[in-house]
């Protein structure tokens, strides 16, 4: 026999899709076509008047470049926006940014700060234009970045919070605020940043460990219904030294013991400065205090210590340790009750400075203690305090060190029992300076969480308590009204509040939306309900330069703020047309129209918080494009904006419109090193968003964040990304080889389904059972175990089985033969479900196969789903094959020693002499067994055993066709060829 060549008879898979991916230099090419064909523009046309889903993009703030949870969030957002396209949703996605704040003017800042000039010497309308320009700069380039992430939206029209429009609704939502009585000027403490002196949000706030100083300090009992405690000492310890100089009062608990005791012993060689003297602290914190004290406390002399119940301290004096000063320090220092006194830590007894804690400030205020705004906004002393006047700041180190002035003077006055620099514990710190804050009572701005609002809320929500009870129970715990900074005595009007309202508060409204709103996981609910539940009064204003201002005139006769609705439109339309700095710019009169004094009216000089800002963004965005009344569907975010974003979009909502802003929020974790810590640049750990993309391509990253369980925080790292690589290497060798099959194939090679081999059904119900998965993943937002599902589908049932199988008849029986016909229908309809459902995650990679299968199509993301038949699901059929399948493994495990031993040289050599129950035997006579395990003859005996299925191995004893390399019974010896071969060469 003269042995022939018949590869070019067979019909191999042609394309021209390359295996090598090249995604870092082949994407910014796909992405340059997109913007050039206006792909969002198209596709807004296409979907018009389809039902619209809204996801409302949370803005970043507009300075450096991406980073990582950036990348995370923004790709999760479009994959969900895109996945909503494909299920035939108008599905807009409109990025902002937010432009103002102190980020933004921080960096601005250093700027100056560099150059050793003064910002604040700047004229504000330059230094706002140098903040503008610097939030432009940024937000162009990080749009650049985050298209390069392949992320699809209205990036021509994006929102900025500094756009004339933006700023003129963020007023006319704050006077909305004004006009119904939910805006107050009053003075607690708040979190304040001496270096960048504002107050901060809490969202603003981060934690660090530092070291402090302790302290602890000896006030001298001038007056008591207890005989015994008059000239003895209460003891309290703090680690804020420099909060003494403003020290009011001392608080007790009024269920704790304490006792009455005598240093009798100093240890060491420095005598005690109280030695023989008597304090007071609590009963079960008496050895912690002697160790503090470096002293031995026993018995008074002559009798045993005395033990007092905390409510026996009622009425009880002390003077303060600098009361030789006179004026406030020589005032009497009460006694009071606090609930919120422990034995945890100290002595039991706690000092009181109503301006530096919540707590102080409340207990100090209902006993009539008001702040006395001794610290200035730098951390300093204002200079005509009667104690380190002009001195700081206070959270200098140094200052409150036990060498410091304040130690050295308490000190010397004999009241510093104990001092060291030793005390380990987390504190609030800028999360832009990360400078060390402080608690400081200054005049501010606050929405009242507690105060009855004029909206009932979308459940109308009844309101807690009696008609009469909003303005005193708020006042409890609200702000001293209106204050006189530099007065000891400052004292006001009361602040606005809803006027008669039986509305619910902010906080029951809010509570309330909260309840109706779907929280994705459902754990998140607790987290931001307890967040709101337990909030204190919203401080809205902020002591800088560059952001929205607080457009209110207040009448410096009563201290109310005026509301007017013409004044309050001629604000709007001002910042309307010339932006913030029409506040500024324009002069008082205008505003304020015929028949006012502008004399008689204070400017309001502070500018929003910045969450307030973003907290409108649903009214210059949502209701601006779509509608008033319209809300977003979704919200996505990182969790952190429990206390941020989604708050204060929660709470501007519920106090403009009585509703929450959207209907859902899914929260995600944060993306976190190799080892699970958080990446620092100064750490030097972080992994780069922008490198991965220039070294492996955008879509590998978007691979990375779907199949993360985003829900909670992540790792990333060389060793996750490299998993990645692997997982979207099978799946383009999966497209390039459909690709290749599917080379030439036309709707008139279809075959119907009903005429289809099992096989191919299979798929097709596998395909059914897929869909079913995508768009539950889409509907629940859960889309790392729809990647799973895909990925075995496409690893596990095509490639390493129905490719496997059916290359045969690919490669091997005539083009027009039913059985391939078929197989190619099915590859088809797998194909198109395939690049469309992973068309959302690997936006360029679909992109790329749709078009070099039909480059006459247009985008794949323009596309839908495919509605996948309900003929196609075939569960029994699904059974039978899954069982089938078990058999196949058998038989190629059983088959793969003597591969590996070389007594075969492939599967299809090797003969199978099969040993089963009857019903295996069944199952495998039924089928084309030798097809399905690639394999030579099969032979099937039935033994006794249910269940039993045994596989003999041996050579097989026909002849190879030398086409197909099957060994047949049926191979000529003249051409080589089995009679299917024979047959399609000879028409061919």
């Amino acid at each position: 026999m003269t042995e022939r060549d018949y590869r070019s008879t067979v019909f191999l898979p042609k394309t021209e899709f390359p295996m090598k991916a090249g995604l870092a230099a082949k994407e910014p090419q796909i992405l340059a076509r997109w913007q050039a064909e206006r792909l969002y523009d198209r596709l807004r046309t296409e979907r018009a008047r389809r039902p619209r889903f809204i996801l409302h993009d949370g803005p970043p703030y507009a300075n450096g470049d991406i980073h990582m949870g950036h990348a995370m969030n923004k790709v999760l957002k479009d994959v969900i926006v895109r996945s909503r396209s494909m299920l035939g949703f108008d599905a807009p996605y409109v990025p902002g940014w937010d432009c103002h704040g102190l980020p933004i003017e921080w960096k601005v800042e250093e700027k100056y700060r560099a150059k050793k000039l003064d910002k604040d010497a700047v004229p504000g309308p330059e230094f706002r234009a140098e903040c503008r320009a610097y939030a432009a700069d940024w937000v162009a380039r990080q749009r650049g970045q985050f298209e390069r992430l392949g992320v699809m939206g209205d990036w021509d029209n994006p929102y900025l919070t500094m756009n004339f429009a933006a700023e003129a609704t963020i007023v006319a939502e704050l006077l909305k605020f004004a006009t119904s009585g939910q805006l107050y000027r009053g003075a607690k403490p708040v979190m304040w940043s001496p270096v960048e002196k504002t107050a901060l949000a809490e969202a603003e706030v981060e934690y660090a460990d530092i070291v402090s100083t302790q302290i602890d300090v000896a006030f001298e009992i001038v007056e008591s219904a207890i005989p015994e405690l008059v000239g003895a000492y209460a003891v309290i310890w703090t680690t804020t030294p420099w909060t003494i100089p403003v020290n009011q009062a001392l608080a007790y608990g009024p269920e704790v013991e304490y006792v009455l005791t005598q240093i009798n012993q100093a240890i060491g060689q420095e005598p005690h400065p109280l030695v023989g003297r008597s304090i007071v602290v609590a009963t079960d914190l008496l050895t912690q205090t002697e160790q503090r004290l470096g002293c031995v406390l026993t018995a008074m002399l002559g009798r045993q210590s005395m033990h007092l119940k905390g409510s026996d301290l009622a009425g009880t004096v002390a003077r303060h340790p600098m009361h030789a000063l006179g004026g406030f320090f020589a005032r009497p220092r009460p006694f009071l009750a606090g609930d919120f006194v422990t034995t945890e830590q100290g002595t039991g007894l706690v000092h009181m400075a109503p301006d530096h804690g919540e707590d102080d400030f409340i207990l100090c205020k209902a006993n009539g203690l008001e702040p006395v705004f001794a610290v200035e906004g730098d951390g300093k002393y204002r200079a005509d305090w009667g104690w380190l006047g002009g001195q700081g700041s206070v959270i200098n180190a140094k200052f409150n060190a036990p060498d410091g002035p304040i130690c050295t003077e308490l000190r010397e006055a004999g009241a510093l029992l104990a001092a060291s620099a030793d005390y380990a514990h987390s504190y609030p710190h800028s999360w832009r300076s990360h400078a060390k804050l402080i608690f400081r009572a200054t005049p501010q701005w606050f929405i009242p969480m507690d105060a009855p609002s004029p909206l009932g809320g979308e459940g109308q929500v009844a309101r807690l308590g009696d008609q009469g009870e909003g303005a005193g129970a708020d006042a409890s715990k609200g702000a001293a009204a209106s204050p006189l900074p530099g007065r000891e005595d400052a004292t006001g009007p009361s602040p606005s509040r809803g006027e008669g309202s039986n509305g619910a508060t902010l906080r029951e409204i809010a509570l309330d939306a909260i309840e109706r709103t779907r929280w994705v996981p459902a754990r998140a609910q607790n987290r931001i309900r307890a967040m709101v539940d337990g909030r204190p009064d919203w401080v809205i204003s902020r002591q800088r330069a560059w952001g929205v201002p607080i457009t209110l005139f207040v009448d410096r006769l009563t201290g109310e703020y005026l509301r007017d609705d013409a004044v309050n439109a001629r604000i709007v339309e001002a910042v309307q047309n010339q932006g913030a700095d029409a506040w500024w710019a324009t002069d008082a009169a205008h505003f304020l129209g015929s028949g006012r004094d502008p004399a008689d009216y204070e400017r309001v000089d502070d500018i929003l918080d910045v969450w307030f800002d973003s907290g409108s963004t649903h009214a210059f965005v949502i209701e601006a494009r779509y509608g008033e009344g319209v809300r977003a569907d979704l919200y996505v975010e990182g969790s952190d904006q429990h206390r941020g974003w989604f708050q204060s979009s929660l709470l501007e909502s519920a106090g403009t419109r009585g509703r929450a802003p959207y209907d859902a929020v899914l929260t995600h974790g944060f993306a976190l090193d190799a080892q699970g810590k958080k990446m620092s640049k100064s750490v030097g750990n972080t992994v780069d968003p922008l490198k991965i993309m220039d070294d492996a391509g955008a879509d590998i990253l978007r691979l990375w964040v779907v199949s993360t369980d985003y829900f909670e925080d992540v790792r990333i790292g060389k060793e996750m990304l490299s998993g990645q690589s692997d997982a979207y290497r099978k799946l383009r060798n999966n497209f390039r080889y459909m690709l290749g099959a599917l080379d030439g194939f036309t709707a008139a090679e279809a075959v119907p389904v009903a005429e289809m081999p099992e096989l191919e059904r299979w798929v097709l119900h596998r395909l059914a059972e897929l869909d079913v998965e995508v768009r539950r993943a889409t509907e629940s937002f859960e889309f790392g175990p729809m990647m799973v599902a895909i990925n075995a589908f496409a690893n596990q049932d095509l490639s390493a089985f129905v490719f496997d199988i059916r290359k045969d008849s690919l490669y091997c029986d005539a083009a027009d033969d039913p059985k391939r016909r078929a197989y190619r229908t099915v590859l088809d309809r797998v194909f198109d479900c395939l690049v469309k459902w992973l068309a959302p995650v690997l936006v360029f990679t679909c992109e790329e196969v749709w078009t070099t299968r039909f480059p006459d199509a247009g985008s794949v993301h323009l596309g839908e789903w495919p509605v996948i038949p309900a003929d196609w699901r075939d569960d029994a059929l699904a059974e039978r094959w899954e069982r089938l399948r078990v058999l196949r493994s058998l038989a190629t495990q059983a088959i793969e020693p003597f591969r590996k031993d070389k007594i075969v040289g492939t599967s299809l050599a090797a003969a199978l002499d099969i040993r089963a129950g009857a019903e295996e035997a069944a199952l495998v006579a039924s089928s084309n067994f030798q097809e399905l395990a690639i394999s030579g003859a099969v032979s099937i005996d039935i033994v006794g055993d249910a269940g039993s299925f045994e596989v003999g191995v041996r050579p097989s004893d026909d002849a190879r066709c030398e086409r197909c390399w099957r060994h047949l019974p049926d191979v000529a010896t003249d051409t080589g060829l089995c009679d299917r071969c024979s047959s399609v060469v000879a028409h061919a």
